[in-house]
């Protein structure tokens, strides 16, 4: 028997927070759409009662069942596992990479800074932006540039004197990449991100502190 209503928790092809009507012509409704317009029904009013709020929400179906957007998939998953997971790893390394930092800064000697490429696994345009957004977020490193064509991120490193710290640096961004596609991404993207990290080309651009 087919369902009538299918939300997206149970169909992993529809859209976050969605749900599809069945039928003949079946249609995607999206709730966040549908409670936004619910709530400028109920501010038009000036009464945020029971009967405006559903009678704002009858009208919030009709209109999107109505006037339909086009179905876009911006390839956004949640695992709450995953969210956990990238979160408590990013609290971790904040603490750890701010401890680094601040010894660095207490130092006799200067340390040189680098610029370095790091080709990531993943090939959607939200999983590159939030894994920049992660790596930024690590005190020690910022992305300085994306480049979509390649998906490499050039990341910005404060300690480069060794090579070692190097691949340390680079290590800690595709670790940060698997946390975030795990946490966000489609099926497709975590099975990319499980395979071997891409090799490295250099040079990389370095420069004095």
């Amino acid at each position: 028997m087919k369902r009538l209503i299918t939300l997206s928790f149970r169909n992993k092809d529809l859209p976050p927070f969605s749900c599809e009507f069945g039928g003949r012509r079946r249609r995607v409704l999206d709730l966040p759409l549908i409670a936004w317009l619910t709530l400028i029904w109920v501010l038009l009013w000036s009464s945020p009662n029971l009967a405006n709020v559903l009678t704002g929400a009858v009208v919030a179906v009709a209109v999107c069942l109505a006037f339909p957007l086009p179905r876009v998939d911006l390839g956004l998953r949640l695992h709450p596992w995953g969210i956990l997971m990238l979160a408590g790893y990013l609290l971790y390394d904040m603490y750890t990479s701010g401890v680094r930092v601040t010894r660095q800064i207490f130092v006799d000697h200067p340390h040189r800074a680098a610029v370095i490429a790091v080709p990531l696994r993943c090939r959607s345009d939200l999983m590159l932006a939030a894994t920049a957004v992660a790596v930024s977020n690590v005190p020690g490193g910022s992305v300085v540039e994306v480049r979509r064509a390649t998906a490499t991120v050039f990341l910005h490193v404060l300690d480069a004197d060794r090579p070692a710290v190097l691949d340390a640096a680079r290590r800690s961004v595709w670790r940060l990449e698997r946390l975030t596609v795990r946490a966000f991404g489609t099926p497709d993207e975590i099975a990319r991100v499980a395979g071997p990290p891409p090799s490295t080309t250099p040079p990389d651009r370095e420069g004095d502190a």
